[in-house]
């Protein structure tokens, strides 16, 4: 996938606030933290499209980003965060529930996991509820380049361990912003999903 342009669209809580021209959608997933920022932005080749934040919790919205005038990218709030409160996290919980299960223009989730760490219980369970959506589901294992190159297998025995991934419309990569590892793979399951 080539990017000619990209930009900020809409920051958006609930329905009336989406996008109006139903150009096709790809969310983006994960715990706070997991690198969606740094994602959208090697994705883009830009700098600082989407904010990347040392605090984790800082996306309390759903983010659209405009890409080459054809699709959005939409930024899910992160998951599992701790100091965010009870009453907070249903709130983000029900507004990613809503958005995937009523957006006729989404086309695929990315569900991004820290490969430092096991999935957690909340990356397992977004999992599960993409597949009960049946949402074409791209795994990207995050700062592969923090882990041995003799350790990646481990990696990926880890997420199988825990995630059964034997399904058609499932993808896994790994993925390091910092090497650029399978940028363009990325860019082409997008592309692939969008353009059905």
């Amino acid at each position: 996938m080539i990017i000619k342009s990209s930009s900020y669209a809409v920051s958006a809580v609930r329905e009336d606030q989406y996008p109006k021209d139903d150009l096709p959608e790809i969310a983006l997933s994960g715990r706070s933290n997991v690198g969606k920022s740094s994602l959208i932005n090697t994705l883009l080749n830009r700098k600082n499209l989407a904010r990347t934040s040392s605090q984790p919790g800082k996306t309390q919205t759903l983010n659209f980003y405009l890409v080459n005038d054809e699709f959005y990218l939409v930024d899910v709030p992160g998951y599992g965060y701790a100091r965010v409160s009870q009453k907070k996290r249903q709130e983000f919980g029900e507004m990613i529930q809503d958005y995937l299960e009523t957006r006729p223009n989404l086309k695929g989730l990315v569900i991004l996991i820290d490969s430092r760490h096991e999935p957690t219980k909340d990356d397992i369970a977004m999992y599960n509820y993409a597949q009960y959506l049946n949402l074409p589901i791209l795994v990207v294992c995050t700062k592969i380049d923090k882990i041995k190159k003799s350790q990646v297998n481990k990696v990926m025995s880890r997420l199988k361990k825990n995630i059964d991934l034997n399904y058609d419309h499932v993808t896994v990569l790994t993925f390091s912003s910092v090497t650029k590892l399978h940028v363009a793979e990325l860019g082409n399951w997008i592309e692939e999903k969008i353009s059905k």
